[in-house]
């Protein structure tokens, strides 16, 4: 068989517009497209959230009853399909599991569902069950994330000698290494894992069990979001205690950068901006930052470099780092428009500081898909100062807009991102590598120095900004070569 003729299912917990708290969203929502673009049968299995079933999706159910054994009884649920832009869609629906308000925490009280473990427990060996039945058989699971870490451990152990999954390799792609789904030890016979597993070199983890390391040991193949990222998370800076599991599995490690869906992210298209525009005509990005800044009540007309931030408010974000430097940047005499939830301690830190500068620093505490929007088209400067940053999508949506992004060189930041003083002709932003808001500040003033007094490089810089390409059916090319490559591992062909 050839690589672009196998089928591979995608298991993970979110995919936009259905579910979504970050890149993982963006990731399944816009490459299981572009491999069907490349020939590939592709199905993608989800949990039936709530907002699933609000969707106003054409939901058919799936003949057959279907229950998986978990923690010695027998658990029951629907399977639904449909199908958009070519791709299969399963959901597995159990209501008492997820229809609920939060797909991860409870709405109202902000802490984790106290059943996280049970819930995507099942979820990962319904998506077993589901490859079972598919035809023809998957060839590539997979699987995204702790929610779905227990998949190919379940298809190396109690599916390890099944003849059915002879052929059928598991990819586990690491989205952000800090999100572990940690439980204590005792959960898992709960799991249907014998304790054979509970090993330093399986699910233990500090005499605790993880769902992400159970994906680490289990996988065929195991990928992440950067090359960048690829290397940091083998290091104890950045591993968040696996960096040895991580370094134990390196020789099946690949890093593939995120793409962009231009199709969602495209100035020239973008319905929410109050004028369009493209590099063959962008004056309409000077009305979208004077609409902004109209929105934010600061002065359209003051002719300030306009910086824009849209964030989860967390330690990872880099926003500790921010608040040391507001003092310089704001010397700067700019414009800074902040989008962003999270932290409480964040939030009012943040707020207090927009009470210093009441004239020209905003902060937006919300979620607003419409402002995030328009603060990429609106800013010269999308800044973006992560602790870490596994890859990374507001600095590509920004290029394409034609904002110039600063960012710090971790992860995929560092990997798409090219500092123009390092490379004149090619660079496309500003970079600072030293965690500290001296280098954070140093850096942005830097970036506001090259736009009051080198406009004619500012105007060059934009256009390469413009022109960066970072579309999905180059990342998913790389990930056939690892299906290819996975799929040859495990008919025991040798592999480089």
């Amino acid at each position: 068989m050839k690589c672009n003729d196998m089928h591979v299912l995608f298991a993970a917990s979110e995919m936009v517009p259905f579910a979504q708290t970050g890149g993982l969203g963006d990731v399944i929502g816009a490459l299981p497209a572009a491999l069907a673009q490349l020939g590939l049968k592709v199905s993608v299995v989800l949990p039936c959230y709530r907002g699933v079933l609000q969707s106003g999706l054409d939901l058919k159910p799936v003949p057959g009853e279907y229950s998986v054994p978990l923690g010695g009884r027998g658990l029951g649920y629907s399977l639904l399909e449909t199908t958009v832009d070519g791709v299969q869609l399963y959901f597995v629906d159990r209501r008492d599991f997820f229809d609920r308000d939060g797909l991860y925490l409870d709405s109202s009280t902000g802490a984790d569902w106290f059943d996280n473990g049970e819930r995507f427990a099942f979820f990962s060996r319904a998506v077993v069950d589901l490859a079972l039945v598919l035809e023809p058989r998957p060839r590539i699971v997979h699987c995204h994330d702790w929610q779905t870490g227990l998949a190919p451990a379940y298809l190396s152990t109690l599916f390890g000698q099944d003849r059915r999954f002879e052929h059928t390799a598991s990819v586990f792609t690491i989205h952000n290494i800090g999100y572990q789904g940690i439980f204590p030890k005792d959960f898992l016979p709960q799991t249907g894992l014998d304790w054979s597993v509970f090993t330093p070199e399986g699910l233990e983890f500090y005499d605790r069990i993880s769902l992400l390391k159970a994906g680490i040991a289990y996988c065929d193949a195991l990928t992440t979001v950067s090359v960048k990222y690829a290397e940091e998370i083998q290091t104890e800076e950045y591993g968040f205690g696996l960096d040895g599991a991580v370094r134990a599995q390196n020789q099946k490690l690949h890093g593939i950068l995120n793409g962009a869906d231009y199709s969602r992210w495209d100035p020239s298209t973008d319905e929410s901006l109050p004028r369009r525009y493209s590099l063959e005509d962008s004056s309409g990005k000077d009305e979208c930052k004077k609409a902004l800044l109209r929105e934010m009540n600061l002065d359209p007309d003051g002719g300030r470099p306009l910086i824009g931030m849209v964030t989860r408010l967390a330690a990872q974000k880099g926003i500790d780092i921010l608040l040391g430097a507001l003092d310089r940047i704001m010397e700067q005499e700019v414009n800074l428009v902040l989008l962003g939830q999270g932290s409480r301690e964040l939030e009012e830190a943040l707020s207090w500081q927009e009470g210093r500068f009441p004239e020209r620093m905003r902060v937006h505490i919300s979620f607003d898909e419409r402002l995030s929007r328009l603060i990429e088209a609106g800013s010269d400067f999308f800044l973006m100062p992560s602790r870490y940053e596994p890859s990374g999508l507001n600095q590509i949506y920004s290029l394409r807009y034609g904002t110039v992004p600063i960012v710090r060189a971790t992860g995929g930041l560092d990997d798409t991102i090219l500092d123009v003083e390092d490379a004149p002709v090619a660079g496309n932003g500003f970079k600072f590598q030293p965690y500290t808001s001296e280098a954070l500040a140093g850096c942005v003033e830097r970036a506001v120095r090259f736009y009051r007094e080198r406009p004619a490089d500012w105007k060059k810089l934009m256009e390469r900004a413009f022109r960066e390409d970072f579309s999905w059916p180059r990342s998913a090319e790389r990930y056939l070569e690892v299906y290819c490559w996975a799929s040859a591992r495990r008919s025991g062909r040798n592999v480089t």
